[in-house]
């Protein structure tokens, strides 16, 4: 499944495996929550990743941030 949200003034595609067992609404509210305390207090590597976030992979608890270097891509847990 595929969802759309919007991040730092960008749309940014949301992947999800079907098997999630937690509510959509539920893990895009602790998704959004994460990432807008981590481009305020992150380390600059993840904040270098977030400014080039180009999709997000839900897996499990944890997202998949994609971004345009293949280099910066880092794996977030979201509880």
């Amino acid at each position: 499944m595929r969802i759309l949200i919007n991040f730092q003034n960008k749309v940014v595609p949301v992947y999800f495996t079907t098997d999630c067992k937690q509510p959509v609404s539920k893990i895009l509210k602790l998704l959004s929550g994460t990432l807008e305390n981590k481009i305020q207090t992150g380390k600059r590597a993840l904040q270098k990743c977030l400014n080039s976030l180009i999709s997000i992979e839900i897996e499990g608890s944890e997202a998949i941030l994609h971004s345009k270097s293949e280099n910066d891509t880092l794996a977030l847990s979201l509880y």
